[in-house]
């Protein structure tokens, strides 16, 4: 059973940092090394920064599974368009739909606020790209971001349309 819970206080926000500092560094140093893991987890990734987040208007949402929290993401409305900011998922519970299960609840949260565009960025050398691809995003191009710190995003934006 796969749940998605709205995070709404410090604890959850806590929480969420404390499954980002886990996945990310299983899955983001062999990718982009540790001190630009270090740097993102503390720009994006912290209670500070989900709080300021989320004042900007972003949702966080705490993914459980069986009623372990296994992971969290983050939206965005951008205009006509629900940004999917973040995704992911323990590994230790990958395997089990919980993307799709995800991207499902994504596609319903745009549907119910009228918009039938999903956007997200993913690192160029992420598997994920490949996920993304397989349940219906188009890749739109690569775009590099200067993110401070003397770091960049080296990314592709995916998009995918959804019917409402």
């Amino acid at each position: 059973m796969i749940d998605f819970r709205i995070a709404s206080n410090t604890n959850e926000y806590l929480l969420i940092e404390q499954l980002a500092d886990s996945i990310w560094r299983q899955h983001y140093i062999p990718i982009i090394g540790l001190d630009q893991v270090d740097y993102m987890l503390n720009k994006f990734q912290s209670v500070e920064a989900i709080t300021s987040q989320i004042k900007e208007g972003y949702q966080y949402y705490i993914i459980y599974f069986e009623e372990a929290p296994v992971g969290y993401l983050s939206i965005l409305k951008e205009g006509s368009v629900l940004f999917l900011s973040k995704i992911y998922v323990s590994f230790d519970y990958r395997g089990n739909n919980i993307g799709k299960g995800a991207i499902t609840f994504i596609e319903s949260k745009a549907k119910a606020e009228g918009l039938n565009t999903i956007r997200l960025t993913v690192n160029k050398h992420n598997s994920a790209g490949k996920f993304y691809e397989r349940i219906g995003f188009i890749n739109k191009g690569p775009i590099v971001m200067d993110i401070g710190g003397g770091f960049v995003m080296d990314d592709y934006v995916m998009e995918k349309k959804i019917t409402l």
